[in-house]
């Protein structure tokens, strides 16, 4: 998906993504776009939805608890 958008996306990080750093701005770039087009496309889309479309190995299970630590 490497596009004008995704392109200007990653040059222009927000402060937020620029502090936190990143291996990768396209890829990170390219990964917030895709999310951002199926929401547009599916308002009721959860990010847990948005993960399983593109890979379910990625899902991150954890209680409250845990996420809190």
């Amino acid at each position: 998906m490497t596009d004008d958008r995704s392109q200007s996306r990653a040059e222009h990080p927000l402060p937020e993504e620029e502090a936190v750093g990143s291996d990768d701005f396209q890829e990170q770039a390219e990964a917030i776009l895709m999310e951002s087009d199926i929401r547009e496309e599916e308002p009721e889309a959860t990010e847990a939805s948005v993960v399983r479309q593109e890979d379910p190995e990625e899902i991150e299970r954890r209680t409250s608890e845990e996420a809190a630590e």
